[in-house]
């Protein structure tokens, strides 16, 4: 796997790890009921990318040094998948 690759695949999973992190830990402002008038109850009280970019970050490293740890250390690939499901007659 070249570096190219690997770059790549750190993107791919990065922007995947940051739509699964990005509900966690949101506070809405019904939670404070303190509503601001002209929005949803449901809006977040405030900002949070910077934690959630942060997680993200740090996510994404371990599974990417479990990624290239299985690829590279384990040598399985993307072609070894169908070997791992059941075969279906």
């Amino acid at each position: 796997m070249t570096w190219i690759s690997i770059i790549a695949m750190y993107f791919v999973f990065w922007w995947l790890t940051l739509f699964a992190i990005l509900p966690f830990g949101v506070k809405t402002q019904d939670d404070d009921n303190n509503v601001t008038m002209g929005t949803e109850a449901s809006a977040p009280r405030g900002p949070h990318m910077l934690r959630a970019v942060l997680w993200t970050t740090v996510v994404t490293a371990v599974l990417m040094g479990a990624f290239y740890g299985v690829t590279l250390g384990l040598g399985y690939s993307f072609n070894d998948l169908p070997l791992f499901l059941p075969k279906i007659d």
